[in-house]
């Protein structure tokens, strides 16, 4: 919840700036917009280099939800992707597993592009529960859609992590996210081989290297640091080098 219509939109120049002259190759990159700002967003981009997003939808398709944003209204205005079962939403909203599991299935039923989140508070972790509890939430989406999570990714946020500067060990990251793909095997193995899984959890550039060299780190999803264009054109670069 940042930013204004300015604001945005000299973020955005000078990203597309940054970017253009990284010429990137792998490195696919993405925004994710407040809902206010999504059409415009959307059209000052349209046709470039980076996708645009919602940062949630609404577990209805539709009716009587006063303050609710559908997926579908999210695609009429432009989008391709989707976050679903961010941990804010999940602890200031109270979303439940089942919830996250309803959205994802409005976004895929939309053709949005979805980006399921993950993560475990640092009670769990410090209780050992962190890959039950992560595993937990993926099922809950893939025990619904079973093969037709195809095409979607997955983003490991520990809760702990989220806006503190504080990161998790790209040891500890890993871990996490080899026992994802291992989820995603259960389901096939051809699935867990494409599926992207990225890290998020206060990804600078400083650390962003350390995290992409590990082999079940796909990408990132980028909070505070995606509000600087120089910083978030560096983890791009980072990405690109380290992923080639």
């Amino acid at each position: 919840m940042n930013g204004s219509k300015a604001v945005i939109r000299s973020l955005l120049d000078d990203m597309q700036s940054e970017l253009e002259s990284l010429a990137l190759e792998q490195c696919r990159v993405l925004v994710f917009p407040s809902y206010i700002y999504l059409d415009a967003v959307a059209a000052q981009l349209r046709g470039g280099i980076i996708g645009v997003g919602a940062q949630d939808v609404d577990e209805r398709p539709d009716g009587a939800v006063t303050g609710g944003v559908s997926a579908s209204m999210v695609r009429d205005v432009g989008c391709d992707f989707a976050i679903v079962g961010h941990s804010e939403r999940r602890t200031l909203f109270s979303e439940s597993d089942a919830t996250v599991a309803d959205k994802y299935e409005l976004c895929h039923a939309e053709l949005l592009t979805t980006i399921v989140c993950v993560g475990e508070t640092l009670e769990e972790r410090e209780a050992g529960e962190t890959l039950e509890v992560v595993r937990r939430q993926l099922k809950a989406v893939t025990d619904r859609v079973g093969k037709g999570f195809a095409g979607s990714m997955v983003a490991y946020e520990p809760v702990w992590a989220i806006g503190t500067g504080k990161s998790a060990l790209p040891g500890q990251a890993e871990e996490v996210h080899a026992s994802l793909r291992s989820c995603l095997a259960e389901v096939d193995e051809a699935l867990a081989a494409d599926t992207s899984i990225l890290y998020g959890g206060s990804v600078t550039p400083q650390n962003a290297e350390s995290l992409f060299e590990m082999d079940n780190i796909d990408g990132a999803l980028v909070g505070g640091a995606s509000l600087n264009a120089g910083s978030f054109a560096k983890i791009c670069e980072i990405a690109e080098r380290v992923k080639r």
